[in-house]
C-alpha cells in the first residue's frame, strides 16, 4: 500500500469522483468507498495516509465509523460535511477527527489541509523511549528532554504532560483529558492546577526555543501539539 494512499468516503458520487480525480492529478491513490459499510470494510483490510469522510452516510455514519476506527488506528481523518453548527464541529474533533471542513469546499483547500494533517504527525519514535519534533528530544526512559542541545528543566507534571503531546501528536486534548491522563484524578473546571503547568510548560519551552510554539490553544476544546503550518513563528524584534 502506497503511503500516500486516501480512503474518499462520500455518498454522493460525484463530489466523490471529482476529489478523486483531482487528488490522483495530485499524486495521490484513491480508493472509494458510498457508503458506511463499504468504507468499514476497506478499513479493516487497507491502510491509508488520510481518510476524507461525510458524516451523512448510508448503513453506518461518519460518526460511528469514527469511534469504529479511533478503538484500533490513528489514522488522520478530516470530515467533509454540510453541517455547520459548531456543537457538530467540536463534537466530531472530540470523538477524533483531525479536521472538518465544510461543503462546499475548495479542492486545493482538501489538499493543503491533507497535508497539514500529516505533517502533524511528524513527531517520530527513534531510540527506544526517545520522541522527538523539531528541536526537541523526549527521553521518556530517563526522564529528560533536550531543546537544542541544552537541557529542559522541567517538574514531573510538565514532563508527563510533554510526554502525552508528543505520544499523540494528532490528538486534540481537552482539559479534563490532560488532566485525569496526567493527575489520575477527577477534574474540576474551577481547578486552576492544570492551566499554571500549562503556562510553565509552554513559557519553558518558548524560552527554550524562541521560533516555534510547540503546543497550540484549540479555542473551545483544549490543547494539541502544534506542527506543520501550525507551528506560530515569534515576530521579529
Amino acid at each position: 500500500m502506497s503511503g500516500k494512499a486516501v480512503l474518499i468516503v462520500e455518498d454522493n458520487r460525484e463530489i466523490n469522483n471529482m476529489l478523486a480525480a483531482f487528488l490522483r492529478d495530485s499524486g495521490w491513490e484513491t480508493v472509494c468507498a458510498y457508503n458506511g459499510l463499504e468504507a468499514a470494510a476497506n478499513l479493516k483490510n487497507r491502510e491509508f495516509a488520510v481518510v476524507l469522510m461525510d458524516l451523512m452516510l448510508p448503513y453506518v455514519g461518519g460518526g460511528d465509523l469514527l469511534i469504529e476506527l479511533r478503538t484500533r488506528l490513528d489514522t488522520p481523518v478530516i470530515c467533509l460535511s454540510a453541517k455547520s453548527d459548531v456543537e457538530t464541529r467540536l463534537e466530531m474533533l472530540r470523538m477524533g477527527a483531525d479536521d472538518y471542513i465544510l461543503k462546499p469546499f475548495d479542492l486545493d483547500e482538501v489538499l493543503v489541509r491533507m497535508e497539514v494533517v500529516l505533517r502533524r504527525g511528524r513527531a517520530k519514535t527513534g531510540e527506544a523511549g526517545r520522541l522527538e519534533i523539531f528541536n526537541l528530544t523526549l527521553d521518556t526512559v530517563n526522564a529528560c528532554a533536550v531543546v537544542k542541545g541544552v537541557p529542559l528543566k522541567l517538574t514531573a507534571k510538565e514532563f508527563a504532560l510533554l510526554q502525552l503531546f508528543l505520544e499523540n501528536p494528532r490528538k486534540t486534548f481537552s482539559k479534563a483529558n490532560l488532566y485525569e491522563a496526567v493527575w489520575q484524578a477527577p477534574y474540576f473546571y474551577e481547578d486552576n492546577t492544570l492551566n499554571v503547568h500549562m503556562s510553565n510548560l509552554r513559557n519553558k519551552l518558548k524560552k527554550a526555543d524562541s521560533e516555534n510554539e510547540y503546543i497550540e490553544t484549540v479555542w473551545g476544546i483544549g490543547y494539541r501539539l502544534a506542527v506543520g503550518e501550525n507551528i506560530k513563528k515569534a515576530p521579529a524584534g
